[in-house]
């Protein structure tokens, strides 16, 4: 057993403290002294979604350059600071957040919290920083223009949300990435980061009154809100479309999606529970048995649940020959259709209940991991006591609330493809 997987056990992530702080910035604590470190992560309410309409990837531009200097540091002294304590500082940005990590030896947390205040409040965005980055994402974006896997994925959040932010790469393109000037980054930050709209999560051998100490130093002088627009509700669009991006390949990527469950809806987890046994199960999922195990149609299959702030789908994903995609997609949308109008086994849905419950604890086998769960339940809005909810909850998922999920998933069995490709009789 390693070190640091005995001192998961030992954090007991289950016992979760709350801190708010003089500045009145909440902190959801756990507290563990078996390695000297402390891990932070944060998340800031608001992320692509508030992007110029013309300027997409503003976000994105924004937390990349956070660490790229700040206060009296440029961007070479800046990191040859952080190595020097061996402190990792990490932003980045998604549709409906702004988020960021800290991890540093306790030894060196007073170093590591002021230069984490200086990231958040002092950015400098200097000229030579801004276009290092943007030069970054533009490469990025000119190598998956060949990549059927972010065509298809592109194309899908481009039909299905025509017309909305979500629709919008939240990298940008190469023309919107090109038309963002210094003034956009700083007003962007200057909205989204804001110390009332943060969620905050501290794992590691430090108690409360310290890490208060830290935490208000490092956020305090953010200001307390400002004005951001809300995020439009919407639903996907296009259900029972199918589009081809013509990509000359052996093999089309495909993608398809129809509506979610949201982690805030108390369907969710009877969801969660039917997504593991439609796609998100790997090996023993429906799509993995009916699409590669008893055909080959596919190397991969699965799907996964999105939930953002306005709007909730299950999505998918595989890739065939050209010529079998029509195949793949009838079996696909067979199997969707009889969880809908059968449900599942009662065997199917035990493994998947016993895999979910007994799986749950990977996912807090470091510090970081740790803090990065706390965050995103936190924004969730889903307690304090969710992690020592959650097996309960997925254990009493019944058939009769897979059927329900089923029912609303599936609805009338349309689904938005987008497949990138040459597929043939599609």
């Amino acid at each position: 057993m390693t070190t640091a997987t005995l001192a998961a056990q030992q954090m007991s992530p289950t016992q979760v403290d709350r801190i708010v702080t003089p500045r009145g910035i909440e902190i959801w604590h756990v507290e563990s002294h078996v390695v000297p470190l402390v891990a932070l992560a944060f998340t800031f309410e608001g992320g692509g979604a508030q992007d110029p309409a013309d300027k997409s990837g503003v976000a994105q531009m924004m937390a990349r350059l956070l660490d790229e200097g700040a206060g009296l540091y440029d961007a070479d002294a800046f990191q040859e600071r952080l190595a020097g304590r061996a402190i990792e500082m990490s932003f980045n940005g998604g549709p409906d957040a702004v988020g960021g990590s800290l991890k540093t030896l306790v030894k060196h947390a007073d170093e590591a919290f002021d230069l984490l205040r200086l990231a958040l409040v002092e950015p400098r965005f200097d000229a030579d920083a801004v276009e290092r980055v943007r030069g970054q994402m533009a490469a990025s974006l000119r190598y998956q223009m060949n990549d059927p896997g972010v065509v298809a994925s592109k194309r899908f959040f481009a039909e299905a949300f025509a017309g909305h932010a979500y629709g919008r790469p939240n990298n940008g393109t190469l023309d919107s990435v090109a038309r963002i000037a210094r003034d956009d980054l700083a007003a962007f930050h200057r909205a989204a980061v804001a110390r009332g709209r943060v969620k905050v999560a501290a794992v590691g051998a430090i108690d409360g009154a310290r890490l208060t100490e830290l935490v208000d130093r490092a956020f305090g002088d953010l200001p307390v809100d400002s004005a951001l627009a809300p995020v439009e509700p919407t639903r996907i669009q296009g259900l029972g479309e199918r589009h081809v991006c013509d990509l000359d390949v052996p093999q089309s990527v495909i993608r398809f999606g129809m509506n979610g469950i949201s982690w805030r809806d108390p369907d969710f987890i009877s969801a969660y529970v039917l997504n593991h046994i439609l796609g998100g199960g790997s090996f023993t999922s429906r799509l993995f048995q009916e699409v590669r195990e008893k055909r080959g149609l596919a190397y991969s299959v699965g799907t996964s649940i999105v939930s953002y702030r306005g709007v909730a789908m299950t999505w998918g994903y595989t890739a065939t020959k050209n010529e079998r995609v029509a195949e793949c997609l009838s079996v696909i949308e067979s199997e969707c259709a009889r969880l809908r109008d059968e449900g599942p086994s009662d065997e199917e849905l035990e493994k998947a209940r016993n895999y979910l419950v007994g799986s749950y604890a990977l996912g807090f086998d470091t510090s970081t991991k740790i803090a990065h769960q706390l965050a995103q339940i936190s924004f969730e809005g889903l307690g304090l006591d969710y992690i020592a909810r959650r097996n309960g909850l997925v254990s009493g998922v019944t058939q009769e609330g897979v059927r329900d999920a089923a029912r609303r998933i599936f609805d009338d069995g349309k689904m938005l493809v987008v497949v990138a490709g040459r597929p043939v009789g599609l």
